[in-house]
């Protein structure tokens, strides 16, 4: 169809894993293998040549999205969603099928994606413009405009290699959504943001979207995706799984989520990370450090994570994450090791953390938890709703009473006083 603007047909890409791909081979070993390929077809003819180090991070993905629609793309971790923005946005090539484009396409993937580090703000907004096509008169045009969205007008002539992830994501989001382009693509990057440049960029997305332009995002945050989107795609180990009307598509994939979180953490495979710390359990306990399976409002809770590292050494310069989210992936509150007043640094080879919450400040409910873990600031085990945590009621105030349900998720501890006029 003619509004149909980004199509794929069969489309796949695969990765090659394992110990071949570490090792050093020269550029004769690699004729000799590619010229006894066929041979060892004709000998082995049902045998699967390398077939343990081929990972197919997608595989016969169909799309369509047409002009001027914003369409969700959800998935657990590891089940194609960046890798599939990165063959639309031409950072990597497909292993098989094609895409087809119409149109000027923008994309906000990583922090750093399109910038040049030694260049400053000024210059980039200027490079990625010319990368995008638009002439300069253009650029200039839609130039103050960025810089005031951005925010970063006081560090503008400032090499971007000194910018926090929170100046580069604020910069890179307004070039990419101010240049006009026909397709916006975005990823989970948002969430390096703070909460209100995270809701000026949604608002800034349907804007476009509302202009008549075309926007695939990709976030955790189901409540984001129902408010942005129309439409919905769920993927799921590479493949479409489902894909319609937004609300439908993350009724689905909560769905699965909820079937992976009963899955044992330590067999759980939709994780990401380099894996030198793993993950092997997560509990809960009680004020005692009884094991419990619900919370209560207002009482106790000990979120328990076991771990082990890969080389059976201790870790230092770690950071451990626990996300705590609404069912539609809002987020609701963090727990972080650095920043916490007993906070650690080094770990035992393996061993057990341990996050007490003192008074559970949530309403009766379920939620879910992520949980990640970072050594020397890379991600070393990432597990997106690891588990279900589920509330119950509980005298929060101490008054006997419960608060009505509608008043939200959290509960806060206040006191009212009324004096005569």
């Amino acid at each position: 169809m003619s509004d149909v603007v980004l199509r794929t047909v069969d489309l796949g890409k695969m990765y090659q894993i394992g110990s071949e791909r570490q090792a050093y081979r020269t550029l004769r070993d690699t004729l000799v293998q590619a010229a006894m390929r066929p041979l060892e077809r004709v000998r082995h003819p049902g045998a699967a040549t390398h077939a343990s180090d081929d990972l197919w991070a997608l595989r016969h993905v169909d799309l369509e999205v047409r002009h001027g629609e914003a369409v969700g793309i959800i998935g657990r971790n590891g089940a194609g969603k960046s890798t599939l923005l990165k063959v639309l946005s031409h950072i990597t090539e497909p292993t098989e099928g094609r895409v087809e484009i119409k149109g000027r396409v923008a994309s906000l993937l990583e922090v750093g994606t399109g910038f040049h580090q030694e260049l400053t703000g000024r210059e980039n907004i200027q490079l990625n413009g010319a990368i995008l096509g638009m002439t300069r008169a253009e650029i200039k045009s839609k130039f103050d405009e960025i810089v005031e969205f951005s925010e970063i007008a006081r560090f503008l002539d400032t090499p971007v290699k000194r910018y926090s992830s929170g100046m580069f994501v604020r910069l890179a989001f307004a070039v990419a959504a101010h240049l006009e382009p026909e397709i916006l693509i975005v990823d989970e990057v948002l969430a390096v943001g703070d909460a209100a440049f995270q809701k000026k960029c949604l608002g800034k997305m349907e804007d476009v979207a509302g202009r008549g332009r075309t926007v695939l995002f990709v976030s955790h945050n189901m409540a984001a995706v129902t408010s942005l989107c129309s439409r919905a795609v769920m993927l799921d180990s590479g493949n479409l799984a489902k894909s319609g009307p937004t609300r439908e598509v993350i009724d689905a994939y909560l769905l699965h989520a909820k079937e992976a979180s009963s899955t044992p953490l330590a067999q759980r495979s939709d994780r990401t990370g380099q894996g030198s710390v793993r993950f092997t359990a997560l509990g809960l306990e009680d004020g005692a450090g009884n094991a419990i399976t619900t919370a209560t409002s207002g009482r106790p809770v000990t979120v328990r994570l076991d771990y082990s590292s890969a080389d059976g050494r201790p870790v230092h310069r770690v950071i451990v994450g626990i996300y705590v989210r609404g069912l539609y992936g809002q987020p609701l509150f963090i727990c972080l090791s650095r920043v916490a007043q007993n906070g650690f640094s080094t770990l035992a080879p393996s061993g057990s953390i341990r996050c007490h919450i003192p008074v559970l400040p949530l309403q009766p409910g379920v939620y879910m938890l992520d949980i990640w873990c970072k050594v020397d600031e890379v991600i070393t085990d990432f597990v997106n709703h690891a588990s279900e945590l589920t509330v119950s009621a509980g005298d929060f105030f101490g008054s006997g009473k419960l608060p009505p349900p509608e008043g939200g998720e959290f509960l806060v501890f206040h006191q009212w006083e009324a004096t005569e006029a």
